[in-house]
């Protein structure tokens, strides 16, 4: 059982991510680390920071480009867990993502929730002096939606959380209608969002 929040947070000036992931409760729960200076995204999530236990990996279907779609799988077994993608167009003014079962069927978007903060950090953060502190007081937010359209009931949420030297995360669960193996394929979703949100600033 995930004891919510969870904590993901992350060093801003690190050449590679590498992604801590806490519960309610402080106890680290995955540790994601994002191949270097690679053509196709290359996630690796660990079982802690040693990265002795491999226990995911997400991959893309192509060399970067902004259609990629994003396959998870069990370390362990090779089984495919899901999948993430952007949606169109929309990703450009709006961050919008599909979240996909290991048949591909899109059960899940999860969508910014007012896109006008993103556009104000990129034109405060400009601003010398005042865009230093724009991470702390400019913060997006993200719900993951029940079906394939925003509409549907919210099952999670996300918020970029006020810090200077590092990003950080909380996802917070909205009701208690998801199953375990369901609930592990989102947060995995979730945590490749992050890495793709940090890509687009």
């Amino acid at each position: 059982m995930v004891n919510y929040p969870l904590n993901l947070s992350f060093k801003l000036i690190a050449l590679a991510p590498r992604i801590r992931v806490h519960d309610a409760n402080g106890q680290e729960l995955l540790y994601v680390q994002q191949k270097t200076l690679a053509l196709k995204e290359d996630i690796r999530v660990f079982r802690d920071e040693s990265r002795t236990v491999e226990l995911y990996r997400i991959r893309a279907d192509r060399w970067l480009d902004f259609s990629a779609r994003y396959t998870i799988t069990d370390s362990a077994s090779g089984q495919t867990l899901g999948a993430i993608k952007h949606r169109g167009m929309r990703s450009i003014w709006k961050a919008t993502y599909e979240f996909y079962d290991p048949n591909g069927t899109v059960t899940h978007v999860m969508t910014e929730d007012n896109p006008w903060v993103k556009v104000l950090d990129a034109f405060v953060s400009d601003i010398a002096i005042i865009g230093m502190f724009t991470g702390y007081f400019l913060n997006p937010t993200y719900t993951v939606h029940q079906g394939a359209e925003r509409e549907g009931t919210g099952v999670l949420h996300m918020v970029k959380k006020p810090a200077f030297f590092e990003s950080n995360f909380s996802i917070d669960k909205l009701g208690d209608n998801l199953g375990s193996e369901e609930e592990r394929r989102l947060i995995l979703s979730i945590l490749m969002a992050v890495q793709l949100e940090r890509s687009r600033g």
